[in-house]
């Protein structure tokens, strides 16, 4: 059995973000959807347990996917799961350079996982979760499911507008 680890923030998951998944599901026996540390952004809109709900009711009907949390190093998971690759959205050349370098970081960590780059669907290519709480933000009757998933955008508009929590 082939497995991946789909690592990331994920804070929130956007469509862009579930299209990788998707695509990852149908090259592997098995995702890990991996909510990992980001230790270069601030504290997040939602916490770790909440993102790992948020993306597992957005994944229920991919059956080779599951959710999961992991706070060390990428290349150790990795190695604790048995994975084969490590799969990474690339949404323009400007990610290219950051994820090249962890690439090459994670294999001399762990020399057993090869980094898997998916480039972004066309119309995903400016979508990040920062773009989406920055919409939300600032829009007041846009439709939040040309960005985000329909199942969790409720859930993010409220945590936004500061509402209520998940």
């Amino acid at each position: 059995m082939k497995t991946a680890i789909c690592p990331g923030s994920f804070d929130p998951i956007t469509n862009g973000h579930l299209a990788v998944i998707k695509r990852a599901a149908k090259l592997f026996d098995k995702v890990i959807v991996t909510v990992m540390v980001n230790f270069r952004k601030p504290v997040g809109l939602f916490t770790a347990p909440e993102r790992v709900e948020l993306i597992k009711r957005c994944t229920k009907d991919i059956p080779n996917v599951e959710v999961e949390y992991h706070s060390g190093l990428l290349a150790d998971y990795a190695r604790q799961k048995g994975a084969v690759a490590i799969v990474k959205g690339l949404r323009a050349v400007s990610d290219f350079e950051d994820e090249f370098q962890q690439a090459l970081t994670n294999k001399q960590l762990n020399p057993d996982v090869e980094t898997v780059f998916i480039t972004a669907d066309a119309e995903h290519m400016y979508l990040s979760s920062s773009v989406v709480k920055q919409i939300c933000e600032f829009s007041a009757d846009i439709d939040m499911t040309k960005f985000v998933p329909a199942e969790i955008a409720d859930d993010i508009v409220r945590r936004i507008k500061g509402e209520e929590k998940i």
